[in-house]
């Protein structure tokens, strides 16, 4: 697609075809459709996605989280630049629940992912917030999906927040990779038990030079907390495992692992039925996020909201008396 017609308005025709035939300012513009939230346009994109619907569903989704510190951009430089080695096609979404501070800068992505950045079968994208977290959870899953619709076979969901984010991306992923660093005990008190409940492998970064025999502690340590929390599958035992992104060492291990959850859980059943559960608690989550906007966005809530507000703050009415009246203003 030349430039200028990468700047003029497409059609619903023109995205469908540019998407499937993996023109790259396509794929971009047709991400950027499915987040805006202009009313016509989020028509369009929905319109769009139906079409595009029988050409996704074929990837491999792994969520990529970790501490600060924990090396995410270096390994997923170094373990996307394998993949495209490989054969597969790379794309990476970065959930930045912050990004509606920092703008989400693609230049910064591509700064931080030096190889994958020039890499011809790679693409990267960051996902703004709208403001909240639903608003990445809606972008970035459907970015998931334009993007498997342009022939992308791997798909790396960076989770560049904590709390409440992590939780998010493993809702929307087939595989949840957490990286810790290498060291003593005190990583170890650093990472909560939430994480290591989502987690289907953790590891340790950064196992190179003098930090290889730390690294090994680190993964005996890991080892040991994982046994006495309840696995999410009956037929995969979160593995720990160390890497290290500069010498890329153990990097084809993760990715074997990785491989090998696919086909236990594919042949139980549980990876198609992980699939269709999220699909549900998409639309439910969808349904939420729209409710909710509704109501701020309403007329007569806006009103109502400031008298609300004073009243709880002086103590004359209960927060949940405040909620009935707020549903009764929006006719609920």
């Amino acid at each position: 697609m030349s430039a200028a017609a990468s700047r003029a308005k497409l059609s619903l025709e023109d995205y469908v075809a540019g998407v499937t035939n993996s023109d790259r300012a396509v794929l971009a513009r047709a991400i950027t459709l499915t987040e805006s939230l202009n009313a016509e346009h989020q028509q369009t994109a929905q319109e769009m996605l139906v079409r595009l619907l029988p050409h996704t569903g074929k990837s491999q989704r792994i969520g990529i989280s970790g501490l600060p510190g924990a090396g995410k951009s270096t390994f997923i430089d170094a373990f996307g630049s394998m993949l495209t080695a490989k054969g597969h096609k790379v794309a990476v979404l970065a959930v930045d629940p912050t990004s509606s501070r920092t703008g989400g800068s693609i230049l910064g992505d591509k700064t931080r992912m030096a190889r994958l950045s020039a890499d011809a079968n790679a693409y990267i994208r960051p996902s703004p917030t709208g403001g909240t977290l639903g608003g990445v959870a809606r972008a970035t899953r459907e970015a998931i999906l334009v993007c498997e619709a342009a022939g992308f076979d791997v798909i790396l969901v960076e989770t560049v927040g904590v709390g409440q984010s992590e939780i998010t991306v493993s809702e929307m992923v087939d595989f949840f990779l957490v990286l810790m660093i290498a060291g003593g005990g005190d990583e170890l008190q650093g990472i909560k038990k939430g994480v290591l409940e989502i987690a289907d492998m953790i590891a340790i970064t950064k196992a190179d030079g003098d930090n290889m025999k730390r690294a090994q502690a680190t993964v005996a340590d890991y080892s040991h907390a994982l046994r006495i929390i309840t696995p999410q599958s009956p037929t995969w035992i979160p593995p720990v495992v160390s890497v290290s992104a500069m010498e890329n060492r153990g990097l084809d291990d993760v990715w074997e692992k990785i491989g090998i959850h696919k086909k236990l859980t594919g042949q139980s059943g549980e990876w198609a039925k992980k699939r269709l559960a999220q699909q549900i608690r998409w639309m439910w989550a969808m349904v939420d996020d729209r409710l909710l906007n509704r109501l701020k966005t309403d007329s007569n809530v806006k009103a109502l909201i400031p008298t609300l507000e004073n009243e709880i703050a002086e103590g004359r009415i209960t927060a949940t008396l405040a909620v009935d009246r707020i549903f009764k203003s929006f006719g609920i």
